[in-house]
């Protein structure tokens, strides 16, 4: 069998007859030359080399599916890969309750089934928020890991090849969360989630978070500002002050590394506003600040290693021993690109984002609207609670 993981994290387990058979359907339903080839079949017995040859095709298979804009967004390769998980990870399917938490510690309690994919228990948790079928789209949900100081570091946004109550109980601790939170980029997009009380709230409420944990830059006269808004529950005006601050809307990720600019420094980086934002400390301690705009990326890849286990088959590396890193070839100038890496364990997150904000200016690019950017499933049952839970407001701010 074959291991496959997502951010170094196991999620499923597979034998190579299982994988063709996903190869098989594939071909069927897309046609051959759209498919990239398979490994082929061996009638005797593999040696160690062929079964590692195997393995590093089968990876460059899997991949390539998984990057083709048809072939990786089918229902027939997402499902594949949940079936999969559920199987691997042996979670029966049963009715669950799934705990989820919004930007203001909040907990949204859902009844899902284990089986339910991401597109499912969004759809779930916006039933019982109230939240109107027409702003679902504009929200994500993210597994997040809860830090000592009751902030978040973000792993991923929870995919569609995946179950989210699967991949939050095989990991195995209780630290690893699931948070709401609104997934995109354009600030202009907040107008369409104002208009409805319950994404005003919760928009509120994630604005009022990201201030609090110091992700938005506010200085004096802005906090008194934005804490006299508050007293007065002005809601709409306490965000379009807040889109008027440094960082509003960005993703702040956890200290790392870069070579940037030059080796070894220590970095933290922001995604936003269609940029990542450094704050560099070079060795020398000068702090430097500087943003590379992604419509100036040629590319992007994301790397890990992974040492080999010396120890059994089924023991897998230690969590810190997995070094995820994304290097990306920037346009420096005119006639000048440079490749610039983050050695950081949100590497896939990063990534993430990026594609993401590509991806939103595309839709903007060709005249469409993020709310068409969200499909809807026509024939996924979704069972909706009678009851209702109104989004609470956050506390006021501390200064």
């Amino acid at each position: 069998a074959y291991n496959i993981h997502v951010n170094g994290v196991l999620h499923c387990r597979v034998r190579y007859s299982q994988l063709l058979g996903l190869h098989e359907q594939l071909r069927k339903e897309y046609g051959a030359n759209v498919v990239p080839a398979f490994p082929p079949k061996k009638i005797f017995t593999l040696t160690p080399a062929e079964v590692e040859q195997r393995r590093e095709q089968l990876e460059k298979y899997m991949q390539a599916v998984r990057q083709d804009p048809t072939l990786g967004g089918s229902e027939t390769f997402n499902s594949f890969l949940r079936k999969a998980q559920q199987e691997t990870q042996q979670i029966p399917t049963e009715e669950v309750v799934l705990e989820v938490l919004l930007s203001n510690g909040q907990k949204v309690k859902v009844t899902i089934l284990t089986s339910d994919q991401t597109e499912d228990v969004l759809e779930a948790v916006a039933s019982k928020l109230d939240l109107p079928d027409d702003l679902v789209g504009y929200f994500s949900l993210f597994l997040v890991r809860e830090t000592k100081d009751g902030a978040f570091s973000f792993v991923r946004k929870l995919q569609e090849f995946e179950l989210p109550y699967v991949s939050v109980t095989s990991l195995h601790n209780p630290e690893f969360r699931i948070i709401l939170r609104k997934s995109y980029w354009d600030s202009s997009y907040d107008d369409d989630v104002m208009e409805h009380r319950v994404g005003l709230n919760l928009l509120y409420a994630q604005t009022v978070s990201d201030i609090e944990h110091g992700w938005i830059l506010v200085n004096k006269e802005q906090h008194r500002q934005l804490k006299s808004l508050q007293e007065k529950v002005s809601k709409k005006e306490f965000i379009r002050l807040a889109q008027t601050l440094k960082y509003y809307g960005y993703l702040k990720f956890d200290p790392c590394i870069t070579d940037f600019p030059e080796k070894g420094c220590h970095v933290v980086v922001s995604a936003g506003n269609n940029e990542l934002n450094f704050q560099v400390r070079r060795p020398s301690e000068q702090i430097k600040e500087g943003s590379f705009k992604v419509t100036r990326m040629r590319c992007w890849r994301v790397t890990s290693s992974v040492p080999m286990s010396n120890g059994p088959s089924g023991s897998s590396p230690g969590k810190s021993e997995v070094k995820l890193e994304l290097a990306f070839e920037y346009l420096m100038s005119k006639d000048r690109l440079q490749w610039v890496t983050i050695t950081s364990p949100q590497a896939i997150m990063l990534s993430i984002c990026l594609q993401s904000m590509v991806d939103e200016l595309m839709v903007k690019k060709s005249g469409g609207s993020i709310r068409k950017m969200f499909r809807r499933r026509v024939n996924g049952a979704l069972r909706r609670s009678d009851s209702q839970q109104a989004v609470k407001s956050p506390p006021l701010l501390v200064s």
